[in-house]
């Protein structure tokens, strides 16, 4: 059995070539192998790439375990179809792919679109923060495909404040949508960047968050979880949360993106919620 603990498999995808990190693919790709031949590898899930850097990718593979991926097409369909040929040309495995849609869009005209792109992975529905949320979550409800919120980014904008992701959460929830996040949770708790200035959403937060929508809890309550600071009331809750809420919650948020897999988990090592004996053997 995998000593990572259930609440944290699979939960870290490795966005390490996203900001703020901005690995070099070419140091990204054997970094990802070596994450996912570590003590902590229950805890990792693909390599996230944008579509264009497929383009890069050929030259660094070798004949060995296919590379796990998701590719992200933030340019919508037509972006996410090209990169989906592209990979079939490579020893990758494409577990997921995320498409936003594009500003010009509209909600009927993005899923037609969508509808016409051969793919076997999930698709995940980047929604946009703007009114056409209830009309995406729909439709990603009607389709099957789960959704993607965006939680930061390098900009004080990007970051959606306690009420908006609140209500994001509890829409999906509602829906019956999975959920990933990705980019501004660079820590296991709600903080405030000390070099920045922007306030951060905490992954367990969202995590403790989706229990409660899960368990009724209005927009009000999920957003007082968001932005709860203290670390021993938050770690002690996820300890509280049992078997069957930890294996609901995870299916309704089912990972986040992060430019470094070492630190999450360190946090969770120092908050005693994952084994520190983890990182240490990872780390040789």
């Amino acid at each position: 059995m995998s000593a990572v603990p259930a609440f944290a498999r699979q939960l870290c995808d490795d966005a390490a070539v996203f900001p703020p990190g901005l690995l070099p693919l070419a140091d990204a790709v054997p970094a990802h192998r070596a994450h996912r031949a570590a003590a902590y590898a229950g805890a990792v899930g693909p390599l996230v790439l944008a579509a264009p850097a497929l383009r890069e990718l050929g030259g660094l593979l070798d004949s060995g375990e296919p590379l796990e991926l998701a590719v992200t097409a933030p340019s919508g369909p037509e972006q996410a179809a090209a990169a989906l040929s592209a990979a079939r040309g490579l020893p990758v495995a494409v577990r997921a792919v995320e498409v936003a849609v594009p500003p010009e869009l509209g909600v009927p005209e993005f899923f037609a679109a969508l509808d016409g792109v051969e793919v076997q992975a999930p698709v995940f529905v980047e929604v946009p923060r703007d009114a056409r949320r209830p009309a995406v979550l729909a439709a990603c409800a009607e389709r099957g495909h789960p959704a993607k919120f965006r939680t930061g980014g390098v900009t004080a904008e990007l970051y959606p404040d306690e009420a908006e992701l609140a209500a994001a959460v509890a829409a999906a929830v509602r829906a019956g949508v999975p959920f990933k996040a990705t980019a501004g949770l660079h820590h296991a708790i709600r903080n405030t960047d000390p070099e920045t200035g922007f306030e951060q959403h905490g992954f367990l937060n969202l995590l403790l968050a989706t229990d409660a929508a899960l368990g009724g809890a209005d927009e009000a309550e999920l957003a007082a979880v968001l932005a709860e600071r203290d670390a021993g009331s938050v770690s002690a809750r996820v300890r509280e949360l049992g078997a069957s809420r930890t294996a609901a919650a995870r299916a309704a948020f089912v990972s986040f993106g992060t430019c470094s897999i070492t630190e999450p988990l360190g946090e969770l090592a120092d908050l005693g919620l994952v084994p520190a004996s983890l990182l240490r053997r990872g780390r040789g």
